[in-house]
C-alpha cells in the first residue's frame, strides 16, 4: 500500500492503539480500538448513572480495566458488582473485561 492511499479509520486506530504499548511486545494483546471506544464512550450506559457518578474508567490494558472510585466504600461495592459490570461492558460496549482493578481517588 502506498503511503498516500486512504486507509480505513478502524485500521488506523488499531495502529495507534498498538503504538501506545510498544514495550509489551507481540505476546501482549492490547485492547482494541473498538473496546476502548466502547468502554470510555458508553460507560454511563453500561454501568448506570448511580455507579457512573462514583466510578470512572481510567485505562484499558488488554482485558484489564482500571477504574477510579471516589470513596473506599465504592471500591468494596465494585468487588460485589464486578461480574455484572463485566457482563454489561461486553453487552453494551463490546469489550471483554477479565479483571477490574480499582483505585481510590481523592
Amino acid at each position: 500500500m502506498r503511503s498516500d492511499e486512504p486507509i480505513r479509520l478502524g485500521d488506523s486506530l488499531q495502529r495507534v492503539v498498538r503504538s501506545l504499548r510498544p514495550e509489551a511486545g507481540p505476546a501482549a494483546a492490547p485492547a482494541t480500538a473498538t473496546a476502548m471506544g466502547g468502554v470510555f464512550g458508553k460507560w454511563d450506559e453500561a454501568v448506570g448513572a448511580a455507579v457512573a457518578q462514583h466510578v470512572q474508567p481510567v485505562k484499558l490494558d488488554g482485558t484489564t480495566l482500571v477504574v477510579k472510585v471516589d470513596a473506599p466504600d465504592w471500591a468494596t461495592q465494585l468487588k460485589f458488582l464486578e461480574g455484572t459490570l463485566r457482563a454489561r461492558l461486553l453487552e453494551v460496549a463490546g469489550a471483554t473485561i477479565e479483571r477490574i482493578e480499582v483505585r481510590v481517588g481523592r
